[in-house]
C-alpha cells in the first residue's frame, strides 16, 4: 500500500504519535510491529516519518538487510548525521564525510566518537562496535539535547550482520539509554516473537508489541468502495473473500482492474496470477525457492499443497503422504518458523490465503499437466475461479441460519482457538433452529451431540449488553448439564456486552471470528453488505 493510499489504519498511527511525542516528556516506549508480509507496515512507518515533525526528535530510518556490518553502520552514521543536520536547514549531500565535517561544527564529541568507531571498524574490532554505534544517539543528545528515533525495518536481519552477540549488546543500550526510542519491524512473525521473548525481554525498555492484521471485512468493503468504484456489490464481495483483507492484493486487483475499463475480475486474476508475466504469478515463484534450499523441500511443497486442497490436519497429511505424524508434525513447525503456515488448534492454514490460491490452481496445476498447451491450461484456470465466484455468490446470498448450519454440521471433535480461548467443536447428531419467545431475541440453533447442548442466538446486528442478558435468561430454561452458549454476530460486539458476556458464560463469535472458522473448514468467508459512507 502506497503512502499516498494509506488506509483503515489511523489508529495504529495515532498509538505511534503518541507514543513518539511522550519521548521528550521523559517517557520512553519502544515499539514492535510485526505481521505477516503485505499488510502495510513500511506504508505504516512512512506515513509516521511523513506525518510526524519535531525539531527536537532526529528519526533514523533503517532497511535492515544482509549485508556487512562494515556497510550497515556507515548507512546509519549517514541517517544520523543527515537528519540531524536537516533541522538547521542546511545544504546537504548524501555523503558520509562531508556530513561528518559539516556535523563537528554542532556535536564535535560526538563526531569524535564517529571516527574512533569507524577506526575501530576499519580495524576490524570485535568488542560491542553495535553497542558502541547504538551509543551515538545518546552521545548527540548529551550534547545537543536532541531525542532520536530510531527504526530498524525487518529487525531480524540485524543477525546477518555477522556481529557477536547482538542482542546483548543491544539489550545494555536499551536499558541504559532513555533519549533514543527505537521501532522494530518485522514480517517473521514467529522468529521476531521469539527474539523479543528470549533476547530483549527486558526489565526496562521493553518493547510494546503492535500486531497488524488484515483489514476485516468491513474495511477491505470500504477501501474497494473508495478505489474501485466501479465494482458490482458481488464483484466486490468476492474481492474481499479471495484477498482475505490483504491491503497490497486489494490494491493490485483493483490497479489491474482500473487500468482497463474491459477487464473483469476473472480476467484480472488470469493476468495477475497465471501469466508467466504477471506480477503476482512472479512473486509467488520467487517465494517458493524459498523452501527449496532444504532436503526437505518436496515434503514442504506438498505438506502445502494438501492444506490448500482442504487436508489441513496432520493426521490426514500423514495419512495422505504415508508418513509418521511426527515426521509432518516436524515438517509443519519448520514451516511455521518460516511463516509460511500457523497453527489454530488441531489445524493448519497457509497465513497467504491468495498463495495458496496460487499454489493449488496454477503451480500444481501446471505440474501436473499432461499437455504443455497453455490455453488448455488457461481455460482451466478460468473455469476454476469462475466456479468460485459463482459458489461464493451462491452462498454468500444465504441467511445466516443456513450457513451457521452448514459450518456446524462438518464440527468433528477438533479443537480450535478463537479470541484467544481454546474450544472444542463438538460432533453433533442433531441441529435444528430454534425461536426465542422474546422480543430482541429472534432466531437461533440448537445442536446436540453426545456430551453437550449448545445453545446459539443469531444476530445481524450489534450486540448489546441487555440482548446478553435476555440471551442468558431464555438459556437458563435448558437443563442440560453441559451446555455450551454462543452468540454470533454479523456486527461488532460492543466492550460492555463482551464483559457481561464472559460473566454469564457466553462465548460470542463476531465477524471476524466467524470468518476464522469458516477459513479452516475451507468455505467462503460471509461478508456483508455494507451500506454505510465510508
Amino acid at each position: 500500500m502506497l503512502d499516498a493510499k494509506f488506509f483503515g489504519r489511523e489508529s495504529y498511527l495515532l498509538n505511534l504519535h503518541k507514543r513518539v511525542s511522550d519521548l521528550k516528556n521523559g517517557y520512553r516506549h519502544n515499539m514492535a510491529i510485526i505481521g505477516d508480509e503485505l499488510l502495510g507496515k513500511t506504508s505504516l512507518i512512512c506515513r509516521l516519518l511523513s506525518s510526524y515533525y519535531d525539531n527536537n526528535i532526529i528519526p533514523v530510518y533503517m532497511q535492515v538487510r544482509p549485508e556487512s556490518f562494515s556497510v550497515f553502520a556507515r548507512r546509519f552514521i549517514g541517517a544520523l548525521l543527515y537528519n540531524f543536520l536537516s533541522c538547521g536547514n542546511l545544504n546537504l549531500k548524501e555523503d558520509l564525510d562531508f556530513l561528518i565535517n559539516k556535523s563537528s561544527g554542532y556535536a564535535p564529541a560526538t563526531t569524535v566518537k564517529i571516527r574512533e568507531l569507524l577506526l575501530s571498524i576499519q580495524k576490524r574490532k570485535k568488542i560491542n562496535l553495535f553497542g558502541e554505534l547504538i551509543a551515538l544517539c545518546e552521545h548527540l543528545h548529551k550534547e545537543t539535547g536532541k531525542y532520536c528515533l530510531v527504526i530498524f525495518d525487518e529487525f531480524h536481519n540485524l543477525e546477518s550482520l555477522g556481529v557477536n552477540k547482538i542482542y546483548p549488546q543491544w539489550s545494555k543500550a536499551l536499558m541504559s539509554q532513555k533519549s533514543t526510542m527505537f521501532i522494530i519491524t518485522s514480517s517473521f512473525k514467529f522468529r521476531a516473537k521469539q527474539i523479543l521473548a528470549k533476547d530483549l525481554s527486558l526489565l526496562f525498555g521493553n518493547f510494546e508489541v503492535l500486531e497488524i492484521e488484515p483489514f476485516d471485512t468491513r474495511l477491505s468493503a470500504f477501501y474497494l468502495k473508495k478505489y474501485l468504484p466501479q465494482a458490482s456489490s458481488g464483484a466486490l464481495s468476492f474481492l474481499v473473500h479471495f484477498t482475505g483483507g490483504y491491503p497490497f492484493y486489494l490494491d493490485v486487483i483493483s490497479e489491474a482492474l482500473n487500468a482497463r475499463a474491459d477487464l473483469n475480475v476473472v480476467d484480472a486474476l488470469e493476468e495477475l496470477l497465471f501469466e508467466s508475466s504477471g506480477m503476482l504469478n512472479q512473486r509467488f515463484s520467487n517465494y517458493l525457492k524459498r523452501f527449496t534450499d532444504s532436503s526437505a523441500s518436496q515434503d514442504f511443497v506438498t505438506i502445502m499443497y494438501h492444506i490448500c486442497n482442504g487436508h489441513n490436519r496432520v493426521k490426514d497429511i500423514a495419512h495422505l503422504m504415508h508418513k509418521p505424524a511426527n515426521v509432518i508434525n516436524a515438517r509443519v513447525n519448520t514451516l511455521m518458523e518460516m511463516d509460511a503456515v500457523s497453527k489454530n488448534g488441531d489445524f493448519v492454514r497457509i497465513n497467504d490465503r491468495v498463495f495458496g490460491f496460487w499454489l493449488k490452481f496454477v503451480y500444481q496445476e501446471k505440474l501436473n499437466s499432461f499437455t504443455f498447451d497453455a490455453r488448455n491450461q488457461k481455460n482451466l484456470f478460468r473455469a476454476y475461479v469462475e466456479g468460485m465466484l459463482d459458489e461464493f455468490t451462491l452462498i454468500n446470498n444465504r441467511p445466516l441460519s443456513e450457513r451457521m448450519q452448514e459450518i456446524l454440521k462438518l464440527f468433528g471433535d477438533d479443537i480450535i482457538q478463537v479470541s484467544s480461548k481454546r474450544l472444542r467443536l463438538a460432533a453433533f447428531r442433531e441441529i435444528k433452529p430454534l425461536e426465542f419467545n422474546n422480543r430482541n431475541l429472534k432466531h437461533g440453533l440448537l445442536g446436540r451431540s453426545s456430551d453437550a447442548l449448545w445453545i446459539m442466538a443469531l444476530k445481524q446486528d450489534q450486540v448489546s449488553e441487555e440482548f446478553v442478558a435476555e440471551f442468558a435468561k431464555e438459556c437458563r430454561r435448558y437443563h442440560h448439564k453441559a451446555q455450551k452458549k454462543v452468540i454470533v454476530s454479523l456486527n461488532e460486539v460492543d466492550t460492555n456486552a463482551r464483559l457481561r458476556a464472559m460473566e454469564e458464560k457466553i462465548i460470542t463469535w463476531d465477524l471476524n471470528s466467524l470468518n476464522q472458522i469458516f477459513d479452516l473448514f475451507y468455505k467462503p468467508r460471509i461478508v456483508p453488505l455494507y451500506s454505510e459512507k465510508i
